[in-house]
């Protein structure tokens, strides 16, 4: 018996689900080149446009020509690096905990702390529109795994009291193919009744929600107490790379001491980390980087409520627009790129079947005028998409 790839290869283009890279040639920015091709890309992670500053550049640079490139080892052997400790320092200080850890991915961060923290006997609760590393991390952790209705906290309530064992509640702080923000208030009301920790992983807040772009727990105006583990990546509106686990002093020694996904792996370049420190003081300084995005969301929600396009219920950077099929979205996806906007179409199992959608985000560095053209361009393809068939 082998493997049939090709057949799964060739019922995954059938389907209109085949996945392809689009070869970025040209740094992360509003304007870039793609496959060969000049366009305006909608569907960037850099929030706050730090990912091509020069100044975090420059930080880079400076720590590659001090540190060298290469982590070299484990944080626990001799991979944990100055610029490392200095950048933990400062994102403990950031989030407002005693302690933060760092990760070299956001899934490894997920995978760690949810599998140093609750394992057989124990429950793990999660949302039903949780990322895949928040879903896998609850799998292999071997506790008892189940999820509740999105943002119901009524829904997790119920599944509280069959928990046995050590209770993890599990939630994003913002959903990243809808945009939109967890209910953080009744879901850790719901949780302190029944003496269970809450999880977030804000990878999409940090940044652009907060006063100071301290993301959901602060947009909420929430503590340690609400939420003892609180996960960042810095891929996103840090425009670096790699992600952070805040907590207790308790918590991040047990994360040392037992996190799999910590202990067995290499730390990353202690350059990326001088870069970050640099990023960080950015994010807290230059407050009208969150600003203008909000502003450009509300320009956008009103100009898509005028073409007729269906939302989701985001504040955030993330506005996707919904379509129906795999197939419709692609369309979609095609016909703005044929007037030079680049805009990913998502498609299950990334999203439930029927709710392939464009997934628009944007950036600070993204001007008024970049907008206006997004809108111009959606209005024309809104008019030439077929209409959804009932068999779609």
């Amino acid at each position: 018996m082998t493997f049939d790839l090709a057949s799964r290869l060739a019922e995954r283009r059938a389907a209109h689900l085949y996945r392809q890279r689009p070869l970025l040639q040209t740094p992360q920015q509003p304007e870039v080149v793609v496959d060969g091709e000049r366009l305006l890309a909608f569907c960037s992670n850099d929030y706050l446009g730090l990912a091509n500053h020069p100044e975090v550049i420059a930080a880079m640079q400076q720590g590659a020509a001090t540190w060298g490139v290469g982590g070299g080892a484990s944080h626990l052997v001799i991979g944990h690096s100055m610029p490392h400790h200095q950048l933990e320092e400062a994102l403990a200080e950031f989030t407002g905990r005693p302690r933060a850890l760092l990760f070299s991915t956001g899934y490894m961060a997920n995978l760690a702390a949810v599998t140093a923290l609750v394992g057989q006997g124990d429950t793990v609760l999660e949302d039903r529109l949780n990322h895949a590393s928040l879903l896998d991390a609850g799998l292999l952790s071997g506790a008892r795994f189940s999820r509740y209705l999105h943002s119901d906290a009524a829904s997790l309530g119920k599944r509280l009291e069959k928990a046995a064992g050590n209770t993890l509640v599990v939630t994003d702080g913002v959903f990243s193919m809808d945009g939109d923000l967890a209910e953080l208030p009744a879901i850790c009301a719901a949780v302190r009744q029944r003496g269970a920790w809450v999880m977030v992983d804000d990878a999409h807040g940090f940044g652009p929600l907060g006063a100071n772009g301290g993301g959901i727990v602060e947009h909420f105006g929430l503590g340690i107490d609400d939420v003892p583990v609180l996960v960042g990546t810095l891929g996103k509106a840090f425009g670096t790379a790699g992600a952070f686990v805040a907590g207790s002093e308790e918590l991040i020694e047990t994360l040392i001491q037992f996190a799999r996904p910590y202990i067995y792996t290499t730390s990353q370049p202690p350059a990326v980390a001088c870069a970050t420190l640099k990023s960080l003081e950015l994010l807290r300084s230059e407050g009208w980087r969150r600003e203008h995005l909000q502003r450009l969301v509300a320009r956008f929600r009103a100009g898509a409520a005028q073409i007729g396009l269906t939302l989701m219920d985001s504040p955030t950077p993330i506005q996707p627009v919904l379509v129906g099929s795999s197939e419709r979205a692609l369309r979609l996806s095609a016909l703005l790129r044929e007037r030079g906007i680049l805009v990913g179409a998502i498609r299950p199992p990334t999203v439930p079947a029927g709710s392939a959608r464009l997934r628009i985000t944007f950036t600070a560095t993204h001007s008024d005028a970049q907008l206006e053209r997004l809108l111009e361009a959606l209005a024309d393809c809104w008019a030439l998409l077929p209409e959804e068939r009932d068999d779609a």
